[in-house]
């Protein structure tokens, strides 16, 4: 019998935007209005192209990211997104978000038109609730218009609303973020999103990084356990390091990257993960519409990975959710003892950074912050196992398949 392919995600980059945020290392031009057509046709014809590929696939998810998604106005938003549902086997229920920044998602007839279309996720760029913390980091709207913007859109019958915070930013203290983080919640969103700042290379930020007045780590640390406990009161179940949902409400499409799921990325600097392969487009806006309409090479990376080899990545990003790893899933899908593990994960149970429960390891929210270095240990760990492996066979010993 013929297996039933995976569920398929869909991720459309949308590189404009009105202005960079001084933090924001995401391939995204500003005032680049003049390519927003070009872009639109070449998109739509690079999904006409790449559908026949994915129609054995059910897609369950499509994300629109960038970028400002909504600046590319209505009218373009639903030529794509027309394409996808005829192109493609679309599930019925799929889940279907925007990203949209306050400032111009205020309209809600326009975010109406978008729901009709199909949209039926949005995901809103609060970042915060201070209008000044806004403007030293080079956001381009007010606290006004992220209230205007909920109200827009639940006026327009957007029953799924997600709003990103960034806590950690310049001269924030503990109770500024608690004020931010009060007001995203007194908005009634199902979904949150609270990113610790990260300092990128090459970014605005990182040029000044020693004299903005940017928190330590131990502040950052106070931040992050302060939210895990604060939103858990208020109905939000965690399920990732850094998101948080309302009953139901996780994000079906993000949930695929930390699962190992399989998703089909559109746009220059987009990655996939779709027929065993990893691949992601040129960071480069031209380079991509060149390459859609002449059919040149526009991909940057592309590395097939064999299914035994992916233990890494299921460790990595399994460590990440509060479900954790499943020592049965492991051995299933990767042939080999979980048993390697267990030395490690004993000590970090021993320190408070990892918990088993009904036969799961997962991290605890004060693992989660130093989760770098655990998933480092893990991935030592198995290395250790399988140097060990490979002397056992060369040894000719076959009974280490039995450890």
């Amino acid at each position: 019998m013929k297996a039933t392919p995976p569920a398929l995600g869909l991720y459309l980059h949308i590189p404009f935007c009105k202005s960079k945020c001084v933090y924001c290392d995401f391939y995204s031009l500003p005032q680049a209005e003049s390519r927003m057509d070009d872009y639109t046709d070449a998109l739509c014809a690079h999904l006409a192209e790449t559908a026949p590929f994915a129609a054995d696939h059910l897609v369950d998810t499509v994300y629109f990211g960038g970028g400002t998604p909504s600046y590319l106005g209505v009218k373009r938003l639903t030529k794509l997104l027309k394409v996808v549902l005829k192109k493609f086997k679309v599930a019925k229920d799929a889940e279907i978000t925007l990203e949209a920044n306050p400032d111009s998602a205020g309209d809600w007839k326009e975010l109406r038109s978008l729901r009709k279309c199909g949209f039926n996720r949005l995901s809103l760029g609060m970042q915060s609730a201070d209008d000044e913390e806004l403007a030293e980091i080079g956001r381009v709207h007010t606290m006004a218009q992220v209230s205007a913007a909920v109200e827009a859109a639940r006026k327009a019958k957007f029953e799924n609303l997600s709003l990103d915070l960034i806590y950690g930013l310049p001269h924030q203290t503990l109770e500024g973020w608690q004020k931010n983080l009060s007001a995203a919640v007194d908005l009634a969103p199902e979904h949150l999103s609270c990113y610790g700042l990260k300092v990128e290379e090459g970014t605005p930020l990182f040029a000044r990084r020693d004299t903005a007045g940017l928190p330590g780590d131990e502040a950052q640390a106070d931040m992050y356990l302060y939210t895990v406990e604060f939103l858990k009161n208020h109905g939000y179940e965690q399920y990732e390091i850094s998101n948080f949902a309302k009953p139901g409400r996780a994000s079906r499409h993000n949930l695929k990257y930390w699962t190992l799921g399989e998703y089909a990325g559109f746009g220059p600097g987009a990655h996939s993960d779709f027929g065993g392969v990893r691949y992601a487009y040129t960071r480069d806006l031209e380079a991509y519409i060149r390459g859609v309409r002449d059919h040149a090479p526009m991909l940057s990376e592309s590395d097939r990975i064999p299914p035994l080899d992916r233990d890494t990545e299921w460790i990595m990003l399994g460590l990440r959710t509060t479900a954790g790893l499943d020592p049965k899933v492991f051995e299933n899908r990767f042939r080999r003892r979980f048993s390697c593990f267990l030395p490690f994960l004993n000590q970090c149970a021993q320190a408070g950074y990892a918990v088993e429960e009904d036969g799961r390891w997962h991290l605890t929210p004060r693992g989660f912050l130093v989760s770098n270095q655990i998933i480092g240990g893990m991935l030592g760990a198995l290395a250790a196992d399988k140097q060990r492996r490979a002397a056992a066979s060369a040894r000719g010993d076959f009974r280490v398949n039995l450890d």
